[in-house]
């Protein structure tokens, strides 16, 4: 019998209407962080099991995870869609192999299988996703925009999931700095469809790097109604975070943090883990009294202290127990690090080896006051941290500690050689030139001292409330 199309033209095996319509509504629901895609897939599997692009959907889906209490439902998944294999087309036979690969820890090589679908199925729009947020994972810069890029002039505006497509493209022009496209893709794609929680992540992401506080606050709260109730909601109040901790709003980090990271609806997941870490190493390395706050979250990220695949994870667990004074967790986490890059052979071992562990030791050096030490580890990864993963705005925390150590070690030239590179970059910075004042300071520059203070308190004064509409 001859199989369906998607709505994109991209060919299934099944012949049976409910399959495609089940797998469009959990494709629907992973592209915009909503409800419970695997579950939503898990009943037209349940009801028929040979539905070999369900299966290849739902191992695909957990491929994002990166954590081992995940891998067993995503072999098995994959499993049952290569028992099915005699019965796949090409497409799908190209989707096995790429989970495989990542399976199998290659997660390079799974890249490259799907970009291989890709090649002949330019609208394979779960192919792009899946390879898309893996070049994130994996801190592949120039793929996040060059992948999308080859495939995006065979897509418009009448193809179904365009608007996504432009939301992954505005992220990887915005990862490789170009952001006057990026916030034009950002915004189109949000114009399409303004519940695209990941479009109105790529253009916060513009906002923060470009230093346009007010910009950012104003349009992550003029669209909260949009955004507030996914499952990416957690990380976008952690933009919205970071916009306020710039400009100096301490108080209304906190209560970010307190309402929606620290256990407000919906907090539960790795992803509020991690940005509550995130947010909170920010806080702690500025000098403020976080209370019981590290406490509770050390004790959320205990019971998978040594459950990452994934270097990002470790690095901010670490930041939890060395912040918290969880030393054998904190020498948990090293353990398993350490071991992995001696026995392991996936992708994990060489970010872990080359940016993870050495941050990770650098945090504990950090905690225990051995300050100069932090610095001898930092400044040599300080120009390969993409290598970690994540977006340039999660790592820029690796940069603000190496500098923080630099103060305090009184290693002030350095640190304002380290600080001027921020101020170039984002000159509109209340906190840059805070940080500068007091390297300056801690190097007898009285007068640059005191010009750089006087810049930050300009900055901290303008009101925000007065954003433009943008």
């Amino acid at each position: 019998m001859q199989g369906l199309e998607d709505p994109r033209g991209a060919p299934l095996s099944t012949a049976d209407p409910s399959n495609l319509e089940a797998l469009e509504r959990a494709h629907a629901l992973a592209l915009g962080f909503q409800g419970d895609p695997i579950a939503e897939i898990d009943r037209a599997l349940a009801r028929d099991p040979d539905f070999v692009m369900g299966w290849l959907f739902k191992a695909g889906m957990l491929t994002q995870a990166m954590e081992t209490r995940i891998y067993e439902p995503m072999v098995a998944a994959l499993e049952a869609a290569e028992a099915l294999a005699d019965k796949a087309n090409e497409r799908e036979r190209g989707h096995m192999a790429a989970v495989r690969a990542w399976v199998e820890g290659d997660f390079t090589r799974a890249c490259e299988r799907w970009d291989r679908v890709l090649i002949d199925h330019p609208r394979d729009l779960l192919a792009l996703q899946l390879a898309h947020l893996s070049d994130v994972l994996l801190g592949d810069v120039a793929s996040q925009r060059d992948r999308v890029a080859r495939v995006l002039p065979e897509w418009h505006e009448g193809v179904p999931g365009y608007g996504w497509v432009l939301g992954f493209y505005a992220f990887g022009l915005e990862e490789n700095r170009d952001f006057g496209r990026a916030e034009e893709m950002g915004r189109r794609a949000v114009a399409l469809n303004p519940k695209d929680a990941y479009a109105i992540h790529a253009v916060a992401h513009v906002h923060e790097m470009t230093g346009r506080q007010a910009g950012g606050i104003w349009w992550m709260t003029s669209r909260r109604d949009d955004w507030a109730a996914g499952n990416f909601a957690n990380h976008l109040w952690w933009h919205l975070a970071l916009f306020h901790l710039d400009v100096g709003e301490i108080d209304r980090v906190l209560e970010i943090y307190d309402e929606r990271l620290r256990g407000g609806p919906g907090a539960e997941g790795k992803y509020q883990e991690l940005d509550s870490a995130a947010l909170l190493w920010r806080l702690w390395l500025y000098g403020h009294d976080l209370g019981v706050r590290w406490t509770e979250l050390a004790d959320k990220w205990a019971p998978a202290a040594t459950d990452s695949l994934y270097a990002f994870n470790d690095v901010h667990a670490m930041m939890t127990f060395v912040a918290d004074g969880r030393d054998d967790l904190a020498e948990r986490v090293l353990t398993a690090a350490e071991r992995h890059v001696r026995r392991g052979h996936d992708d994990n071992v060489a970010m872990t080896r080359e940016v993870g562990l050495p941050f990770c030791r650098a945090q504990q050096a950090f905690a225990e006051g051995r300050y100069e030490e932090a610095v001898e580890r930092l400044l040599p990864i300080r120009c390969q941290t993409q290598r970690l993963g994540g977006s340039h705005a999660q790592r820029d925390v690796i940069a603000l500690t190496l500098i923080e150590a630099a103060l305090r070690a009184g290693r002030y030239r350095l640190a304002r050689a380290l600080i001027n590179e921020r101020v170039a970059l984002k000159p509109t910075s209340p906190q840059n030139w805070r940080l500068l004042g007091r390297a300056r300071q801690g190097a007898g520059d009285q007068d640059g001292a005191r010009k750089a203070r006087a810049r930050a308190t300009s900055l901290f004064s303008q009101p925000l409330q007065n954003a433009p509409a943008e």
